[in-house]
């Protein structure tokens, strides 16, 4: 795999075209935590998931490490079942954190990363009972499945709609203006 801006670019491209399949994870792995937390979390729409992927590829720093994790999940195959679910779950937990941010979100988007991915085979059966086909991921690598988890986990962390995000923490200090040096 070699990384430039325009193989940068394209990850990009791919990441927000897949809004449809991620939008709906995201949404079955919201109402299903909520449900577990006895919560209301809002859903997502197409367009603040597209806004998001666009925030977290602005940032270089973060483009280049998501868009390498999403290259390798995107053709992840490895012969046997269980090497195979043991990277591809690595590498879709340390994408669910990066797409999060900085702590405790990229904790949570890992938590959560297990979540969506459990929550995928009903994405799955709701697509195929939708349009006729045979599901998303049949024929697929297997690490796509895992990079569609991982998407919808960090993009959900990131995204607005828990209710203890929406104002400042209570466990923020406020600052004293002394730095303790002399003056």
């Amino acid at each position: 795999m070699r990384l430039t801006p325009d193989a940068v670019a394209d990850q990009h491209e791919w990441v927000r075209e897949r809004d449809a399949v991620v939008v709906a994870l995201i949404n079955a792995t919201r109402a299903d935590l909520g449900e577990r937390f006895d919560t209301e979390v809002d859903e997502v729409t197409g367009g603040q998931y597209r806004r998001a992927v666009d925030e977290v590829f602005a940032d270089g720093d973060r483009a280049v490490n998501v868009a390498a994790l999403v290259g390798i999940l995107r053709d992840l195959d490895v012969q046997g079942d269980y090497p195979g679910f043991v990277v591809d779950e690595l590498l879709g937990r340390e994408l669910a954190g990066t797409i999060a941010g900085d702590q405790p979100l990229r904790l949570l988007g890992e938590a959560t990363f297990h979540y969506a991915d459990v929550a995928i085979e009903d994405v799955d059966a709701a697509v195929e009972g939708a349009d006729g086909s045979a599901g998303v991921y049949d024929g697929d690598p297997a690490g796509l499945d895992d990079l569609d988890a991982a998407l919808a986990a960090g993009f959900q962390t990131r995204l607005p709609g828990w209710e203890w995000r929406e104002g400042a923490s209570p466990f923020a200090v406020e600052p004293t203006g002394d730095t303790g040096g002399s003056e």
